[in-house]
């Protein structure tokens, strides 16, 4: 791999880029909300379950079976009976998890104004991007 290919694969502006895959894998909805829960240390699926509310477990094992495949989060089975199965992030997953952390706590300080702000905005007459002509 030269210089102009090593560039190529980490600008993830570039539509062939194999960071949009990564990009796609942990954003949306319930990646952030797993990394972070899992931020504090291990968790068993259905302890992740119970403190991720509104996920359903077929969302939740399709999103750390990724996460697991990314490297991302480590998924540890103990030989008992039955298997006790728990995630935790890897180092790759902390290094990711902190600014999502950081997201979700950012998100719970602002949630208000911007509550205020979108009430604002669906209360005035002339929504952002709009033109009004003058006649």
């Amino acid at each position: 791999m030269d210089e102009s290919d090593a560039q190529w694969i980490s600008d993830t502006f570039h539509n062939d880029c194999p960071g949009r895959e990564v990009m796609e894998h942990v954003t949306g909805r319930w990646v952030p909300l797993i990394l972070a829960a899992l931020t504090p240390g291990p968790m068993r699926f259905f302890e992740l379950r119970r403190r991720i509310e509104g996920i359903s477990e077929k969302m939740l094992s399709a999103k750390l079976r990724t996460l697991v495949r990314d490297g991302l989060v480590e998924r540890t089975v103990e030989p008992t009976t039955p298997p006790q199965v728990s995630y935790e992030l890897t180092e790759l997953g902390q290094g990711l998890s902190r600014p999502f952390a950081q997201l979700v706590r950012w998100i719970s300080a602002h949630t208000p104004e911007v509550i205020a702000a979108q009430q604002r905005y669906d209360h005035s007459g002339n929504p952002a991007g709009r033109v009004i002509l003058s006649q």
